[in-house]
């Protein structure tokens, strides 16, 4: 499928895509080191398992919320611009807080409102970097497949170290140091997207079709545009409901061999051996994604397909709670297990998934498609 996207130089260079993965993988390290230090922060100090949750949930909330809502802003100014500004907000944010409780002025009330600035902040952050992916494998002359595939492989190796970094960290030097490292990486990951992509990458993208004369549309006819698109793609859809579900549990297998009380070597290979299968299937589904959405529109049909494919998470915790504490734990994995395998499986019979085998329209048909408000091409 041809879409409309930056004018890409003949000469290719892997400056771009190494670019983006490090800052994908500064931002997320710094991120996994945090999830460690201030929920262990919150408890040493407080004391309190509620209030350790509250400070996970001012996080999560506003990362889903702001993340939806910021699509037509990354798609209008620019992934670029907004990747850079966000970290460093992110960082000021993290940073407040060790500096804060040093002054002996970090009160609850203000944590949470840091808390939510990270979260706020990391959103935007993250979808930016996600926007400027498939244009650094233009640049680099890498097929889209493979980019997404390093994408994935980076924040996940990102999301393995930092949390272990983060333990290291808390046991060797307390919570607060992690603090302060997870604000130095999201600056790391600031400097590279401003200083070191090379000039002209993440630029916002202009409408092909637009007049020089054509007034800009403003922020709610974009975020409109965008979920009408969503709306019309039902391969997109499933995509975002499978994955709003599984995110809302997790894997079958994981599921059933903690159930049964297997060995623990039984539950590691287990857990190994989905993992591996799960990482085939991340970079063929952000792929798709890329491909069936016009390049100008990518902000804000991956920032609703992320927070709803998201929005699960922050639920699940609080249902399984729930749910162990009136049944148990092994009748919840059970229930848990089987609702997974059931979405996974079922969901391949759908005719909708027989779109990715399909030839696909250009981007014109579908940027039409969507302005009219009917299905795009498939």
């Amino acid at each position: 499928m041809t879409q409309e996207g930056p004018a890409i130089p003949g000469r290719r260079s892997l400056r771009p895509l190494a670019g983006v993965l490090a800052a994908i993988a500064a931002s997320v390290t710094g991120t996994r080191i945090s999830l460690i230090a201030l929920p262990w922060f919150v408890l040493v100090t407080t004391g309190s398992a509620t209030r350790t949750g509250l400070v996970a949930f001012f996080e999560m909330a506003p990362y889903v919320l702001v993340k939806a809502l910021s699509g037509p802003l990354v798609d209008r100014t620019g992934p670029r611009t907004v990747s850079w500004t966000t970290d460093l907000a992110s960082a000021a944010a993290a940073a407040s807080i060790p500096l804060l409780h040093t002054l002996d002025l970090l009160s609850f009330p203000v944590l949470l409102g840091l808390v939510a600035l990270i979260g706020a902040a990391r959103g935007p952050g993250d979808l930016a970097k996600e926007v400027m992916v498939p244009e650094a494998a233009e640049r680099a002359g890498t097929p889209l497949e493979r980019a997404m595939g390093l994408s994935g492989v980076i924040e996940r190796l990102a999301s393995t170290i930092g949390p272990a970094a983060g333990g290291a960290l808390v046991a060797l030097l307390g919570p607060m140091t992690g603090l302060v490292v997870n604000a130095g990486c999201f600056v790391l990951g600031s400097v590279i997207v401003a200083v070191a992509l090379p000039r002209g990458t993440g630029r916002p993208v202009v409408d092909p079709s637009a007049s020089a004369d054509t007034q800009e549309p403003g922020y709610w006819r974009r975020f409109g545009e965008g979920f009408t698109f969503l709306r019309g793609d039902p391969l997109l859809l499933a995509v975002i409901v499978v994955v709003g579900i599984t995110n809302l549990l997790a894997g079958a297998p994981r599921f059933l061999v903690l159930a049964l009380d297997a060995p623990l070597g039984v539950v590691l290979a287990v857990f190994a051996v989905s993992g591996f299968g799960a990482g085939f299937i991340n970079p063929v589904l952000g792929a798709v994604l890329v491909e069936r959405v016009p390049r100008r529109m990518l902000g804000r049909v991956n920032a609703l397909g992320d927070s709803l494919a998201w929005s699960g998470i922050p639920l699940g915790g609080l249902l399984a709670g729930a749910a162990v504490t009136a049944a148990g734990l092994t009748p919840v994995l059970l229930v848990c297990g089987a609702a997974y395998l059931l979405t996974t499986t079922l969901a391949g019979l759908r005719p909708e998934w027989r779109a990715m085998d399909r030839p696909r329209g250009n981007g014109a048909q579908r940027e039409e498609a969507a302005r009219d408000g009917a299905r795009p091409v498939s």
